[in-house]
């Protein structure tokens, strides 16, 4: 296999030039947010330089920003591995999911019932937990492993029955980086009940490739603004359930195709046609690194993905290996590289995760402290009041000087290696 082209990438988001007085920036706050890339970056400013317009109109703007749209749904078609009218732009993941629920609950019934998984970000369990609510049905718990921080899945067939109208997961933790089996849930699901699934994979679009169909889930909701491009949301939906279900919408707004009922109000063409861009990046990507010509967009998004997997793993392969050097360091969540994302959270005694990450920003290594919104789980770690964890991300622009900082901050800070 061919060496990673780090460099090459490296080149492609102008934020990793920055410096502040010398000392460039580390990004390692990947799971909260990425660096956009150059191609997202060039396709909002020329939008916006040539002249945007609201959608349905028949002057030259309103044509190319119909055209632009166009182009944008399908080409995060092209990226999960669905059709371009199964796809919704929102503002973020939260709003669709939102949206969603609610649509979902109309529906639902006193005695129904949903399951929920103690691993999720906040986002893919409050929306079904306030619908829920509102229609009187039973939340049910899928809980996990405190120690290796997965789900336990051996405890999934007890929890569905005949009254299970939905299952909500994660792709990929937020918090403790493990990355779950979907297509072997999904499959539990369907042989234990009708219940709807609903997949919240703003943590593995990034990191692995998505084939929805190959998943069978009902539904899949991501964030542009976590793999290189502009704050924005995604929902993915079977075309064929989209088209059953009454969105709340204004009474103008189209439902053809079938995803766009869930696409509330004007939508910012800016940030679609920064996420056109960020697709153009990974098919060129892909096409970079892949042993034989792609014969599609979808197979340069594949093999961009693949190589971005195996790149990251040795990324993250270098940073367990000092981690476990670190005294006091007790690493959250799968404790290798496999059955995780580049997403490590730990605790160091005696240390407050805030402290951690106000001496990491010092030496201009930049993560995150706290739950991440990643309440169920923090709070399954008992870590709460503690609070909670020192969040390290990582993605494929970073490389191993980068990790090695982090480390040699770590120790710093721990006194680890200072003298003999």
């Amino acid at each position: 296999m061919s060496p990673f082209p780090i460099d090459q990438v490296r080149a492609q988001f102008p934020a990793l030039a920055v410096t502040d007085k010398g000392r460039p920036r580390a990004y390692l706050d990947a799971p909260g947010g990425t660096q956009a890339c150059r191609a997202a970056i060039a396709r909002m400013a020329q939008h916006l330089e040539r002249g945007t317009a609201n959608s349905g109109g028949a002057f030259a703007s309103s044509v190319e920003t119909d055209a632009l749209s166009e182009e944008a749904h399908a080409a995060m078609a092209d990226l999960l591995g669905g059709e371009a009218g199964e796809i919704a732009f929102g503002p973020n993941m939260t709003s669709l999911t939102f949206a969603v629920s609610r649509a979902l609950a109309r529906k639902w019934k006193a005695g129904d019932e949903i399951v929920l998984t103690r691993l999720d970000h906040d986002a893919n369990v409050t929306p079904w937990v306030l619908a829920a609510r509102d229609a009187g049905a039973t939340v049910r718990w899928l809980d996990i492993d405190p120690v290796g921080g997965t789900l336990r899945l051996d405890l999934l067939p007890d929890l569905l029955g005949s009254r299970t109208r939905l299952v909500a997961m994660g792709g990929a933790s937020n918090a403790l980086g493990t990355l779950n089996d979907v297509a072997a849930i999904v499959a539990t699901v369907r042989a234990r009940s009708d219940a709807l699934v609903y997949v919240d994979a703003v943590q593995s679009v990034p990191h692995v490739a998505t084939d929805v169909r190959a998943l069978g889930c009902d539904f899949l909701a991501c964030s542009p603004y976590k793999f290189f491009g502009p704050h924005q949301g995604v929902l993915w939906g079977r075309a064929a359930l989209l088209e059953r279900i009454e969105a709340y919408k204004v009474r103008p707004a189209s439902i053809d195709p079938p995803a766009i009922r869930f696409e509330t109000g004007t939508q910012s063409f800016e940030g679609q046609a920064g996420v056109l861009g960020t697709i153009e990046y990974l098919e060129w990507l892909g096409r970079l690194v892949s042993p034989a010509p792609p014969n599609s967009r979808r197979q340069a998004l594949v093999e961009a993905m693949h190589a971005c997997l195996a790149y990251e793993r040795m990324l993250g392969e270098r940073l367990l290996a000092g981690l476990a050097a670190i005294p006091g360091l007790r690493l959250y969540g799968p404790p290798g590289m496999d059955g995780r994302v580049p997403t490590f959270s730990f605790t160091i005694e005696g240390q407050e995760p805030h402290r951690i990450a106000a001496h990491l920003a010092e030496a201009g290594l930049f993560a995150w402290s706290g739950s991440f919104y990643a309440v169920e789980p923090v709070a399954r770690l008992g870590l709460e009041e503690a609070g909670g964890l020192l969040r390290v991300g990582l993605c494929h622009y970073n490389n191993a000087d980068e990790v090695d900082r982090l480390l040699e901050a770590l120790r710093t800070l721990t006194g680890a290696g200072q003298g003999t």
